[in-house]
């Protein structure tokens, strides 16, 4: 079932593409063995949190490019990761901004270049976060505060692996999850569990949700007891729930995983591409620019990417039949 909707999810994006693109890029998969410089371009972003308004967001972003490079560039948001990655294959958008699964995949399938990645307060990964309303149950230790947010079983250290010790009190719990393509709010968590001993299947009721912000509200507002999300998707949702950080309790961090970044499609000439990784790292390096990555996706830098540090997804993604 979640292999259908990621299909038709995937195709209603592509669709919705192809509109996009049909009188767009000359640099379509498979047209030429030379690529060639494109006549517009499309910019994918796949939303960590509520994706209304995003591409609104990143307009400044996408203006920015289309002035510096002389074309139109046009944003467009996928509800799907998958979708995002599909779309770059078909070339019908020619530049992501994806998660580090997507990155792998579109780098490993399709041949894109992964050129940028992103800095978050000078951190170039993070763990995924288990949480909890029921801080009782999982808490070995009092917990503690750090920023008006609570941490317990030394996931205040805010650097992963901590507290995995007390995840194999998650069976029986409901569970918010993520689709089955997110890093953080399924791939490592869920791996976590399996070499806990706990069967993800079976042991725990998943509750599904869409987006990150999503996956703290549903602790939040007792509709599941334990969620996961990237490091502290709490602050995604506190300007609304400002006791979000007393309610909701971080009480495990899985592994480090590599940060989100930039893909590049194949069809880009390399003269293109060296030059959208360039004006992206300019922008990223700009006050302005800084404030709207910020506002997009939390990125506070794009510096140049080590397409090796995704070793590490591929792995985890191989033992969960993901790749």
């Amino acid at each position: 079932m979640k292999k259908t909707k990621t299909l038709a999810a995937s195709a209603a994006f592509l669709a919705a593409l192809g509109a996009l693109t049909a009188c767009g890029s000359s640099a379509s998969a498979g047209a030429s063995a030379t690529p060639q410089n494109p006549t517009s371009l499309v910019l994918a972003l796949v939303p960590s949190q509520d994706q209304s308004g995003l591409v609104d967001t990143a307009k400044p972003l996408t203006d920015y490019l289309s002035q510096k490079l002389g074309i139109p560039v046009t944003g467009v948001v996928s509800k799907d990761y998958q979708a995002a990655v599909e779309a770059m294959g078909a070339g019908q958008a020619q530049i992501g901004f994806l998660p580090s699964l997507q990155l792998w995949q579109v780098s490993d399938k399709y041949g894109a270049s992964v050129v940028l990645q992103t800095e978050r307060n000078g951190n170039i990964s993070y763990p995924a976060q288990f949480m909890t309303n029921n801080p009782d149950k999982y808490c070995t230790d009092k917990p503690v505060e750090r920023d008006g947010k609570l941490f317990c079983n030394g996931a205040d250290a805010m650097k992963g692996p901590a507290g995995l010790d007390s995840i194999t009190k998650v069976k029986g719990a409901k569970v918010a999850v993520l689709g089955p393509a997110s890093p953080a709010g399924y791939i490592y968590p869920i791996l976590a569990l399996q070499e806990a001993g706990i069967n993800t299947d079976t042991d725990i009721k998943q509750i599904p949700v869409t987006a990150n912000d999503a996956s703290v509200l549903a602790v939040y507002n007792g509709d599941a007891e334990v969620g996961f999300s990237f490091w502290d998707a709490r602050d995604v949702v506190a300007k609304d729930t400002p006791d979000v950080g007393k309610k909701v309790v971080v009480f495990a961090l899985t592994d480090e995983i590599p940060n989100d970044g930039v893909a590049l499609t194949k069809d880009l000439p390399a003269a293109m591409q060296a030059e959208i990784t360039k004006d992206l790292e300019d922008y990223s390096s700009s006050d302005e620019g800084s404030k709207v990555l910020k506002s997009i996706y939390s990125i506070t830098k794009l510096a140049p990417a080590d397409p090796s540090s995704l070793d590490v997804v591929a792995r985890a993604a191989a033992k969960l039949g993901l790749s």
